[in-house]
């Protein structure tokens, strides 16, 4: 044997060699066959590689190789056997499916078709009671919407619920109403009928001017006005809250809310809103007297200041002249001593220091002394009529201001919003406004005042001519 190992060729070996160095590496075997290889290849080690031995290494490689591709072979059959068995449950599952959805569509029709002739036979047999739906559903749906902005919506809130759900109902049209459903709508119709002629005072959170929201004790006006603490309030449909003007209308439309803050009883005047809101809101947004001074602008505090100052000159000439018509009046009453108080006596004054001058030359002189003392009387007259004058063409140049601010915010904005052109109209008239106010009174004045002055001038100029005339009247031979 040993002498069979040595003459082998060393090709052969080398090719013996290689094959078993290849086989383990194509048979890999899984994790459990890996412990014999291991325990072979340490008996290779502690045994010396010999000819027959490779020879059974490769002929149990090829064993095993044989053996684990029949058990992945019966692996795959019993896969593939499975997988066929689940698509075979899935068509049959589907063909039942298909069956189930056909009996159902049959069954769908069948139950449309019923539904039209249950339908037809419900039209039939209601008749006239759709006029009834009609009716119910209309009335629901009013009702509906005039509690919603209603002030009785504080303390029956619960309500606008059911009409919303009866009207919708009445709406299909499906079934017949309820009786006591009916009843419920009537009842709601009487008491939104009964509380409109109620005053009715609860504690209610209010939301004041400052934005805080506060308990205060509320009364209600029937269905008109909502007052509190002597101030009206302001519902507000959409959050259910009540709302406390930030400016309040004029204080002769704050009687009655003030008489009910002060616990008054019996009859007060108390003025109420049948729109519910809408006008109070108008009044507390119209400008007050002050606000439509300001909408004059600089103008129209300077045509102001002219009608004061015009008012209080005439005023003052009114109250002077009344005064000298008086003291000449008394004055008439005693020719015979003059006084320096008054026009009248420091004429008479003048005509005593001049009386032994011939009649002409007195003549003149008494003209002379009328004339001294009549721009006295007549002082400041002329700048009253000017006032007057004034007045009105500044009141002319503030609207034709106005209107060119106006005209140009048009120019920008657009005329698509009448109220941009109404307000600034509006606030263009202004001027006109206050210079007519101011040169109506100031011209009156004027005429009062000046005919107090003439009627001075006129006695004065008698009392001058008749004392002239006395002395001609001496003077003339017997």
């Amino acid at each position: 044997m040993s002498a069979f190992n040595i003459t082998i060729e060393k090709p052969l070996l080398t090719v013996l060699l290689l094959l078993c160095l290849a086989v383990p590496a194509l048979a890999q075997e899984p994790a459990e066959e890996a412990a014999p290889a291991e325990d072979a290849t340490e008996e290779k080690a502690e045994n010396p590689v010999t000819l027959d031995g490779l020879l059974e290494a490769v002929r149990s490689g090829r064993l095993a190789e044989s053996r684990s591709n029949e058990e992945r072979l019966s692996e795959f059959r019993r896969e593939r056997n499975r997988r066929q068995q689940m698509l075979e449950d899935i068509i049959a599952e589907e063909r039942r499916q298909e069956a189930i959805s056909k009996e159902r569509e049959a069954r769908f029709e069948e139950n449309e078709a019923a539904i039209g002739e249950l339908e037809e036979r419900l039209k039939e047999r209601m008749g006239s009671l759709k006029e009834l739906f009609g009716v119910l559903q209309q009335v629901a749906s009013d009702a509906q919407a005039q509690f919603y902005v209603s002030l009785t919506q504080l303390e029956f809130a619960e309500r606008n619920e059911f009409l919303i759900d009866f009207a919708g109902r009445m709406g299909k049209a499906n079934r017949l109403p309820e009786l006591n459903e009916i009843e419920k709508l009537w009842y709601e119709l009487q008491r939104e009928m009964v509380e409109s002629g109620r005053i009715v005072t609860q504690t209610l959170p209010v939301v004041t001017s400052e934005g805080l929201e506060e308990q205060r004790p509320v009364t209600r006006v029937g269905l008109f006005n909502v007052v509190a603490d002597g101030k009206f309030l302001q519902y507000v449909p959409e959050t259910g809250r009540l709302l406390e003007f930030s400016r309040q209308p004029d204080s002769r439309f704050l009687q009655g809310p003030r008489a009910f803050a002060d616990g008054e009883t019996g009859y007060f005047p108390f003025a109420i809103d049948p729109v519910r809101g809408q006008l109070l809101t108008i009044l507390t947004q119209a400008p007050n007297l002050r606000e439509r001074i300001g909408q004059g602008g600089v103008i129209g505090y300077i045509i102001i200041s002219i009608g004061i100052c015009g008012v209080l000159l005439a005023l003052w000439r009114f109250v002077s002249l009344s005064l000298e018509s008086r003291r000449i009046r008394s004055q008439l009453a005693d020719l015979e001593h003059p006084r320096d108080d008054n026009s009248l006596g420091r004429i008479l004054k003048a005509y005593r220091e001049d009386r032994e001058l011939d009649v002409e030359a007195l003549e003149l002189k008494m003209g002379e002394s009328v004339l001294r003392e009549v721009p006295h009387i007549n002082r400041h007259l002329p700048l009253l009529k000017i006032i007057a004058a004034v007045a009105p063409l500044m009141g002319l140049l503030g609207t034709v201001t106005g209107m060119i601010i106006t005209f140009q915010a048009i120019t920008l904005f657009g005329a698509g919003d009448p109220r941009l052109m109404a307000g600034g109209i509006s606030q263009a008239l202004i001027t006109t406004v206050l210079g007519l106010t101011v040169a109506i009174p100031t011209l009156l004045l004027h005429n009062v005042v000046q005919g107090r002055a003439q009627v001075i001038t006129d006695i004065l100029q008698h009392e001058a001519v008749a004392v002239v005339a006395e002395r001609a009247e001496r003077d003339q031979p017997a």
